[in-house]
């Protein structure tokens, strides 16, 4: 079987299920700071703390993929939740699924961020690693560290093969405008 993924256009009501779209487009928000601040709090919640984790902030430089991209695998984070944010303001794909054991492939979807949106991953979600569309673009990850060392430590990532469905990502957005 083939399978063509076409992203949609993030937003918050089609990624919901999936996890949140970080974006203050559509937040509230104070003022901090003596007026020199606007605040738009809990954009998102961490979900990190499943056998003494503790949330880290990392910065991630990534490779440009080149397209059609062979969706191949999907990995998930079955203990802790997982942030991504663009810190040059570009583009960026996502592709996720639903799925306990394995990932359900009738769930794929592919989605393309604004550039001012990161994408927040629900504990559990299975998805393709980082699609960065330029080369040396960094992001802003938000995720768990294992502050436990002993024997209960925590499974942090399970990755599935896709063998019996051939999947490509196509770089055009849904409704027919190129990128």
């Amino acid at each position: 079987m083939e399978l063509i993924l076409k992203p949609k256009t993030l937003n918050k009501e089609n990624f919901k299920k999936f996890g949140e779209v970080v974006s203050i487009e559509n937040r509230d928000s104070k003022t901090i700071n003596n007026g020199y601040a606007e605040k738009y709090f809990e954009l998102s919640t961490m979900d990190s703390n499943e056998k003494g984790g503790k949330s880290t902030l990392h910065i991630y430089v990534a490779k440009k993929r080149e397209f059609p991209l062979k969706i191949d695998m999907l990995e998930k984070h079955p203990f802790f939740s997982q942030t991504f944010m663009p810190r040059s303001f570009k583009p960026f794909m996502a592709v996720v699924a639903l799925g306990e054991e394995e990932p359900d492939l009738s769930t794929i979807e592919a989605f393309i961020t604004n550039g001012n949106q990161g994408v927040h991953y629900n504990r559990g979600i299975w998805h393709f690693p980082l699609i960065s569309l330029e080369d040396k673009d960094q992001f802003i990850v938000i995720d768990r560290t294992d502050c436990n060392q002993s024997e209960n430590k925590i499974t942090e990532c399970i990755e599935f093969e896709i063998k019996d469905t051939k999947i490509l990502l196509d770089k055009r957005i849904i409704n027919g405008k190129q990128q």
